[in-house]
């Protein structure tokens, strides 16, 4: 690792880690100083006691920065960590860099948060999707899927009832930011995240061809080349 390369945070998605992100820091390693991080109750961190919500997982980036003495990062941010960098850019401005997002929700009230709190049913789940249910099991061995399953749930109920960042938050967000979204993705609209494109000061919307949410679905070599081209690009 060389000195002078960028310094780029990954952040998960809801019942995600960071096991997902390897294809994509395998192919950023040569180019950047590559940070990857748990959310606590997610992989192999363990839950936290100061509760499971996007403040304390934002809280929880801040002491992972001190720790590895970073002045700053840019963030590439899935689905809810899309939202934690957004959350960190708008109110610890002078410690984020570039934040890129992908397939992050930001529309959320009551309707929205009550459609997704409705399949974060960990009994449904392991009856529906069993496959979905081994593979939740297996990444995060050292808790409880179930627990984080339902932790999650409640986190988006929360949001439902009380949005963290809303339209005039965006717009006092200094750091460029490129909001990607998959063509087919079926959790986030276009709509909200083109409002959040049109009411950031700085920002780029991209559109991921033949990309679904899930972020396995993503082309990793063209996912890479965005956030290459926006992380070394003037703006």
């Amino acid at each position: 690792m060389q000195t002078n390369q960028l310094p780029i945070l990954f952040l998960h998605g809801a019942l995600g880690a960071t096991t997902q992100f390897q294809p994509l820091a395998d192919h950023l390693a040569p180019h950047y100083d590559v940070h990857l991080l748990n959310f606590s109750g997610h992989g192999d961190t363990p839950f936290s006691e100061q509760g499971f919500s996007i403040q304390v997982f934002a809280a929880e980036v801040l002491s992972y920065m001190e720790s590895k003495q970073l002045e700053y990062v840019h963030i590439f941010g899935y689905s809810m960590g899309g939202y934690v960098a957004m959350y960190l850019a708008r109110h610890y401005p002078e410690k984020i860099g570039r934040v890129i997002t992908l397939a992050t929700k930001y529309n959320w009230n009551e309707a929205t948060a009550g459609k997704e709190v409705k399949q974060l049913n960990p009994v449904l789940i392991e009856e529906k999707v069993p496959s979905f249910a081994q593979v939740l099991q297996e990444r995060h061995a050292a808790n409880d899927w179930k627990t984080v399953v339902l932790r999650t749930a409640q986190l988006i109920e929360e949001l439902g009832h009380q949005s963290l960042l809303k339209q005039a938050d965006y717009a006092q967000i200094a750091s460029p930011c490129m909001l990607m979204i998959g063509d087919r993705d079926n959790m986030v609209s276009f709509q909200e995240t083109i409002e959040v494109y049109k009411t950031l000061p700085l920002a780029q919307l991209t559109i991921m061809p033949d990309t679904a949410h899930p972020l396995e679905k993503a082309d990793v070599p063209l996912l890479a080349y965005y956030i290459r081209r926006f992380t070394t690009q003037n703006i």
